[in-house]
């Protein structure tokens, strides 16, 4: 019985890239949405939701759009949508200037938050801390690099 050494390429650790991160992303983004769609919000109505639950304090419609539209580079009209739909499933309500969340919005958030937990336990569970550091650093820095050029090219 011959057995041969495995090569470089089988036991190097993957590089990570843009197309290694648009798979992980990508891959943890299909659970969460799976989990949203049996509670009827989309991903963009639970980024804007979690922005408004989590505000320190009461945010105008405008002041939403533009941290929606920050983290997720979506376009305002849709992200203005969204809000309006936000609003019409009783998840926000409007106060004067502002949007507040409803208890339904934050009991919808909670109930979310309650059903991907074992998922993400799962999924990052085992990974040493220090391996989750150095990545935390190198997405910060990838995040903020691709931040700059987007304003560059929109500028």
């Amino acid at each position: 019985m011959t057995t041969t050494a495995p090569t470089a390429s089988a036991t190097a650790a993957p590089v990570a890239d843009s197309r290694a991160l648009g798979l992980a992303h990508y891959a943890a983004r299909g659970l969460l949405e799976h989990v949203l769609a049996r509670h009827g919000i989309t991903f963009q109505g639970q980024v804007a939701l979690r922005a408004a639950v989590t505000a320190e304090a009461p945010r105008t419609p405008d002041a939403l759009v533009a941290q929606v539209r920050g983290a997720l580079k979506a376009d305002p009209a849709e992200v203005r949508g969204t809000l309006d739909g936000l609003l019409a499933g009783g998840l926000l309500v409007a106060d004067g200037a502002h949007l507040l969340p409803t208890d339904a919005g934050r009991e919808l958030l909670a109930a979310v938050g309650a059903e991907t937990a074992p998922i993400t336990a799962r999924v990052w569970g085992g990974i040493p801390p220090e391996d989750l550091a150095a990545a935390g650093r190198v997405l910060a820095l990838v995040a903020g690099r691709a931040d700059a050029e987007l304003a560059a090219l929109t500028a």
